[in-house]
């Protein structure tokens, strides 16, 4: 069964950004990485801080949303509810910033 994420990407000043995605992994090396332009390439939001699974990509997209239309100080909950240092949960995720699509194994 696949796996769908809701989750959501930090900049070291706290800018946010809120996604959904079926790899985790790969979406983080991206926004990690700056591959792709746009508004976490603008403001450096490269740190993983949040996310949520979910077996069903419908229920992962009602979340997102959800999210997304929380104001600021809610979505500064639910990053701190289970990550109140605002770790980069994917800061060992990568070998050298080697992109996870690359690695054997």
């Amino acid at each position: 069964m696949r796996q769908y994420h809701v989750y959501i990407m930090a900049s070291l000043s706290r800018t946010l950004y809120v996604g959904v995605t079926n790899d985790v992994a790969r979406r983080a090396f991206e926004h990690r990485t700056k591959v792709v332009p746009g508004f976490t390439s603008k403001y450096n939001v490269t740190r993983l801080v949040y996310a949520e699974g979910f077996g069903n990509v419908r229920d992962a997209i009602v979340r997102e949303k959800q999210i997304r239309g929380w104001r600021r100080n809610r979505k500064v909950e639910l990053v701190e509810s289970p990550n109140p240092g605002w770790d980069d949960l994917a800061a060992t995720w990568f070998a050298a910033e080697q992109d996870p699509s690359l690695r054997s194994g």
